[in-house]
């Protein structure tokens, strides 16, 4: 195979009637480490939204179970990945995604600007960072996927495009991005995740990288001082250059979904979907909310 023989298939397919195995061919053979990336950023950068940053905080899910939190999310996701909308374990997953997310007052306007960042951040990522763009088939896909999993969630008035995932998502941030102290606990507390993953020495490093790549919008909302010119520049050339080196490299032959990664260090014994990620009482730290979203089923 070579290297763009995958994406001779996928554009051999339709980006709207099979937008998942699209996506999947995408996010677990042709860019792993960058979907991953991206998502990553994608979930952190919804904590500047005073409303959502605040909710996390006082569930202290990521701020006193940060690994368990980023397990969690990490699993169920990509569970759906995996094994499809219609698949048992992918029934699962968004059967507990919903489960958790009526167990607090989250707003349809903040879960559908969640759903925009797994739409835009990971094409914005790779565009700039990945061995390639993302084509317009994979374009499509991801946004076809993602409007998929928003109608098994229940969300309201869910962007039909990619262009409108971003219009949506650039509105919100303009609108909502803004300093919160409860924000910033949550943001802090990621942070110091990401780093624990390797090295302690390291971890300086690792945060003044994780900030060079982030937008002087979230740096404003979070109050950090903006990394420097060249340490910027920098940090963003090198990534650059690893994924020129992934270019020269053979195709990937076998997937490699999120559930292999080895910042996922929380289950080494195995796990069950329907028991992951949280179980939230009525009354405490949230109400019941969305009653019309829709499960699973």
């Amino acid at each position: 195979m070579n290297r763009f023989e995958r994406l001779e298939r996928i554009r051999r397919l339709d980006p709207y009637r099979d937008a998942s195995e699209i996506y999947r061919l995408s996010a677990a053979y042709e860019f792993p480490w960058d979907f991953t990336r991206s998502l990553e950023l994608a979930l952190y950068r919804t904590y500047a939204v005073p409303s959502i940053g605040r909710l996390l905080a006082e569930t202290a899910e990521l701020t006193e179970r940060s690994q368990k939190r980023y397990d969690d999310t990490t699993l169920l996701l990509d569970a759906v990945v995996e094994h499809g909308f219609a698949g048992e374990q992918g029934r699962t997953a968004i059967r507990r995604i919903n489960q958790m997310h009526r167990g607090y007052d989250i707003g349809d306007d903040d879960m559908r600007y969640v759903l925009c960042t797994f739409v835009v951040m990971p094409k914005r990522w790779i565009d700039a960072y990945g061995w390639r763009r993302l084509s317009r088939h994979e374009t499509v896909a991801a946004a076809e996927h993602y409007r998929t999993l928003g109608r098994h969630m229940g969300i309201k008035d869910i962007p039909r495009s990619y262009e409108e995932f971003e219009a949506c998502l650039d509105a919100y941030e303009e609108a909502h991005f803004a300093w919160d102290e409860n924000a910033r606990r949550v943001s802090d507390a990621t942070l110091a995740l990401m780093a624990s993953w390797y090295p302690r020495p390291l971890a300086p490093l690792l945060r003044t990288i994780t900030l060079s790549l982030l937008d002087d919008h979230l740096l404003r909302a979070f109050r950090y001082p903006p990394p420097g010119a060249v340490t910027r520049a920098c940090v963003r050339r090198a990534v650059r250059a690893r994924g020129r080196l992934v270019r020269l490299l053979p195709p990937r032959k076998a997937p490699h979904y999120a559930r292999q990664n080895r910042e996922v260090k929380g289950y080494p014994n195995g796990y069950e979907l329907a028991q992951l990620g949280t179980h939230p009482v009525p009354g405490l730290g949230g109400c019941p909310v969305r009653r019309q979203g829709s499960s699973a089923e």
